[in-house]
């Protein structure tokens, strides 16, 4: 790039960073070493990568950069890390009009860089039905055969617990499955929703092993047609149902219990306490549900950052799990049970970057640079969230209202242990 001049970016960085334990190298050959510690290897590539962090100062621009392959890493592992343990100086006003001064210096004579593919820019109003819909397309609908790289045969998108004997994510994630139906208490012949249904893991398994009528819906159209594939290849399509559809439509039908599997965390505080009532109207009397999502833990602390917001789970709002108890309390529903499944989390997440990494040519294939850059990271940033405190999951075992339905009884089985 004309006029794009490295020096005096590298001098202001070191001066405002004395300790850094990573090192950073430019297109130009030069670099800023680290001063210490066998960190990461951040590559600069092109002018373009300081020209997103200018046209987006924070996350975002860095993100872009990420994604677009003008930054690099040499070990993201490491990388993560390093966001863990180390805790950059402030850096106050003068300090940051200079860094921005030296970065112009070293942008060169550029037009702006464009916006990676894979971001995505939602417009209209948060948590709508149609908005909701465009948010759950982006993340999903990459490609069926994509997901089965890393979640395996299994097709379950959501925490597996290796807590309860497991060995294997297949295993572990069949514990997470019968241990929902074991809450619930599912008896044959009775009447499942099962809401943010996925790729018809619960809702198979619940037929398989209960004897029960599922309706599983879903706004993925991508998951809707394997679920349905699935169902059909298992004898089950007099059983389960998959359909294209928002929680808000089911309308006047009746269930006797309702599974929800990590999906409260994409509802929003706008929206959950209609979430509730909704699950409240579709049950009968005495109906029961298991709602199983990602928290937040740390109250005053701000929601997932702008990098997450375009490129990983648009409008993702997870709530803290209190909020999403009054949002029961509030539609007619006593809890009876609350687990916490933190480290099994972080487990499943493990295996799923180590599976996707193992896999990596046949998933670039199939989502593309961008996009893998991206789920390599947030997928690691999603464990991290869970080892240090940020997230938790829970499940939250409840039963609607009246005669018989006491605050704390826990029903037989509901610890699955």
């Amino acid at each position: 790039m004309p006029f794009a001049v490295t020096a005096p970016l590298r001098r202001e960085v070191e001066r405002a960073f004395p300790d850094r334990p990573f090192t950073v190298r430019f297109w130009d050959g030069s670099e800023i070493p680290a001063t210490g510690g066998d960190g990461p290897v951040f590559s600069v590539r092109s002018p373009r990568a300081v020209a997103h962090a200018l046209r987006a100062p924070g996350q975002l621009g860095i993100g872009r950069a990420y994604v677009s392959g003008e930054l690099t890493v040499d070990d993201i592992d490491k990388a993560m890390d390093l966001l863990q343990t180390w805790q950059p100086p402030a850096i106050d006003g003068r300090t940051q009009a200079k860094l921005m001064v030296a970065a112009a210096r070293a942008n060169g004579l550029t037009l702006p860089p464009k916006r990676p593919d894979a971001e995505l820019i939602l417009s209209g109003r948060r948590h709508s039905a149609e908005r909701d819909k465009r948010a759950v397309r982006h993340h999903y609908d990459v490609s069926n055969d994509f997901f089965r790289l890393f979640l395996g045969d299994a097709m379950t998108y959501s925490c597996a617990f290796f807590s309860l004997g497991a060995n294997t994510l297949e295993e572990a994630q069949e514990a997470k499955l019968e241990l929902v139906c074991r809450k619930l208490g599912l008896r044959a012949g009775e009447r499942l929703l099962d809401v943010g249904c996925g790729w018809g893991s619960m809702a198979l398994h619940a037929a398989q092993k209960h004897d029960v009528q599922v309706v599983g819906i879903t706004l993925s159209p991508s998951q809707a047609q394997l679920a349905r594939e699935r169902v059909a290849a298992a004898g089950l399509s007099d059983r389960v149902e998959i359909r294209l559809q928002d929680y808000r439509e089911v309308g006047d039908e009746q269930f006797d219990a309702i599974s929800s599997i990590g999906m409260v965390e994409h509802v929003g505080e706008a929206q959950i306490d209609e979430y509730a009532a909704v699950l409240a109207r579709a049950l009968k009397p005495g109906g029961r549900l298991l709602n199983h999502g990602i928290t937040r833990l740390r109250h005053g602390e701000p929601e997932a950052g702008a990098f997450s917001e375009r490129y990983v789970f648009p409008d993702g709002e997870p709530l803290q799990l209190n909020r999403n108890l009054l949002a029961l309390e509030r539609a007619g529903f006593v809890t009876q049970h609350v687990e916490g499944f933190a480290a099994d989390y972080a487990e499943t997440l493990k295996h799923w970057y180590e599976r996707l990494d193992e896999r990596l040519p046949e998933a670039t294939r199939l989502a593309g640079d961008e996009r893998i850059r991206v789920w390599r990271l947030y997928l690691r940033a999603a464990r991290n969230g869970f080892l240090s405190g940020f997230t938790g999951i829970y499940q939250v075992r409840a039963q609607l209202a009246g005669p018989g339905v006491l605050p704390g009884q826990t029903p037989p089985g509901a610890d699955g242990r």
